[in-house]
């Protein structure tokens, strides 16, 4: 299991989204989930990489709340 820090999940959750399609220069902390053309299965798939990575599992009731980047880093980390 990797440390969790705030810079360690960013990086792993960036690299995650860029993987989907994002492009990399549109990936920030504050990019809108909608923006990067993120669905409901890019989440899922989100979600599993957090859990292989971290043992962190994200339910659905997290991945609402989600509007961006940091958002996902900020439930990660909370839940570590």
């Amino acid at each position: 299991m990797s440390t969790i820090t705030n810079e360690a999940v960013e990086k792993t959750v960036i690299e995650a989204l860029i993987s989907f399609g994002a492009e990399p220069d549109e990936v920030t902390p504050e990019t809108e989930l909608t923006t990067l053309d993120i669905d409901s299965l890019d989440l899922a798939e989100l979600s599993q990489i957090v859990d292989d990575e971290y043992g962190v599992t994200m339910k659905s009731s997290d991945v609402s709340k989600i509007k961006t980047v940091g958002d996902i880093v900020a439930v990660i980390v909370a839940k570590a």
